[in-house]
Formats: structure tokens, C-alpha cells, sequence
């Protein structure tokens, strides 16, 4: 497997990020053949989305102040975590532990990283559709079949540091189960899954970098996976809350939960 740094200029909203890409990889000399896998950032498919916030423009809630308070956020950005996020459980300095589109991510994937001074980008709209329809418009513009996977940076319970963590995927399949295969000694896997999107979503990351490296696309080729039609989002990827075994255990007992009361944008 081989991945492309693909270097483009500043994307800005309402740019047409196919015509960017491409132009890109034009510059690099890059090939883009079938059944290469196109990563992107969410960040710049909400910049071409629009899904960018003026923060001064955002009037917080007294349940915003409170939250800002409690985790030293700013109001305005506490009253948008509280828009964006189907749940909120608690948090520490500067972050606060959501459920976004039924991923776990700080801030509702909300981030004011690398977007211009006083706004924040929030998370695509729809990053399931987004995948299919850029997968799509590079089909009819250079007669390939790609697919396309949306990523954005994620934690890792008790890890230092961020890894990759996909949104979306249009094109190959994300998630491989083993379940029901043997090991080497014949034993029968009765719940290993293969996350092979965010496998791939770290790989990338790692060399997108997490500053001012302008490196918003990876171009994958030769990767191990299943290629289909099919498009993929996080209720394809997510796991029900009595199967993880983070959720299940901290959520089963209502008196351990370190939710912050009153602060729930929804009940569990």
C-alpha cells in the first residue's frame, strides 16, 4: 500500500473541492487510477460546505455559560457543542466528551484548528452523502472509479495523542468481520471486526499532520480492501452502546455516569 501527500492551495468556502483536488494532484504529477482511495479532512469538505461559524454571532444560552464555565470553554462555543452534539457526558479543560452522528468525539467535531480567526468549522452536514457525490463528480470528470473517505482527528480512551477516525466512506466496505473465522490454532474469533476505514483514516492522518502542513488529502493506492458501490456513514460503522465495551461499562450504572446533569443536549 502507498499513500500521496497531496498538498493543495487554501480552500475556501463555496470552492468546488473536486476541481482542487485535482488540480492538485495534476501539480504533483500524481496519477489517480481505479481503485485509488481518496481521503479528505472534514475540515475542508465543511469549508467547501459552508459550515463555517462566526463565533461573535452566536448568542449563548445560560446552559452554554454553565458548561463553558465548568470546562473553560467559551460560551459561544459551548452553546454550539450543545447544538451539534446528541449528547454530552462530561469533559475536562478544553474538551468535553459528545456523541456526534454516533461517533465520541470532543466538541461535537467542532474546531476552531486551522479556521480562520473567530470561527469555528463544524463537521460536514452530511458527510455520507459528501463522500458519494465527490466520488461521483470524479468519476464523470476523469472516467475513474476512486473511492472516497471522510476523516477527522479522534481519541483513543486513556492514549495520548489524536488518531484518525472515519466519518464517511463512498466506494469500498469499512468494516471486515472476522467473526466466525479461525485463528492460527484453529481457535473459532467470536467478536473481532477489522475497522479497516479507520485504519486507513490513521494512516492518512499521520501524514496530514495536525498544523500548517496544508495537507488535506491523501491519495491511497494498493489498499487491502474490499472495493464496492456501496456508501457508508457512522450508522454503518458505530457500534450500539451494549456492545462497546467503553459505553457499556461506564453507562451501566447510572450512579457512576459522569454526565454533567442538566447539560444533556438529549437523554441517553
Amino acid at each position: 500500500m502507498r499513500l500521496y501527500a497531496v498538498k493543495t492551495r487554501l480552500v475556501k468556502v463555496g470552492d468546488n473541492l473536486v476541481d482542487v483536488i485535482l488540480e492538485a494532484l495534476k501539480k504533483q504529477n500524481i496519477p489517480l487510477e481505479n481503485n485509488d482511495i481518496l481521503v479528505l479532512t472534514s475540515k475542508i469538505v465543511a469549508y467547501a460546505e459552508g459550515r463555517l461559524v462566526k463565533l461573535s454571532e452566536v448568542k449563548p444560552s445560560e446552559k452554554a455559560k454553565e458548561l463553558a464555565e465548568k470546562f473553560s470553554l467559551q460560551p459561544e462555543l459551548a452553546e454550539l457543542l450543545l447544538q451539534e452534539a446528541e449528547k454530552v457526558y462530561g469533559g475536562v479543560e478544553k474538551a468535553v466528551l459528545t456523541l456526534k452522528n454516533g461517533v465520541l468525539t470532543a466538541n461535537a467535531g467542532i474546531d476552531n484548528k486551522n479556521a480562520p480567526i473567530g470561527y469555528v468549522a463544524l463537521w460536514p452536514q452530511n458527510a455520507k452523502e459528501a463522500a458519494k457525490q465527490i466520488r461521483e463528480e470524479i468519476k464523470r470528470k476523469t472516467g475513474k472509479v476512486v473511492a472516497v473517505l471522510i476523516i477527522d482527528s479522534g481519541l483513543a480512551p486513556l492514549r495520548r495523542g489524536t488518531v484518525g477516525v472515519a466519518l464517511a466512506v463512498a466506494g469500498f466496505k469499512p468494516v471486515e468481520d472476522y467473526r466466525g473465522r479461525k485463528d492460527l490454532y484453529g481457535k473459532q474469533l467470536f467478536i473481532t471486526q477489522h475497522a479497516v476505514a479507520d485504519n486507513l483514516a490513521s494512516a492518512a492522518h499521520m501524514m496530514m499532520g495536525e498544523a500548517a502542513e496544508k495537507i488535506p488529502a491523501i491519495l491511497i493506492k494498493d489498499a487491502p480492501v474490499d472495493f464496492d458501490e456501496g456508501s457508508y456513514g457512522s450508522a454503518e460503522m458505530e457500534m450500539p452502546i451494549r456492545e462497546c465495551i467503553f459505553m457499556s461499562t461506564f453507562l451501566s450504572d447510572a450512579g457512576n455516569s459522569k454526565r454533567v446533569k442538566g447539560l444533556r443536549s438529549s437523554e441517553p
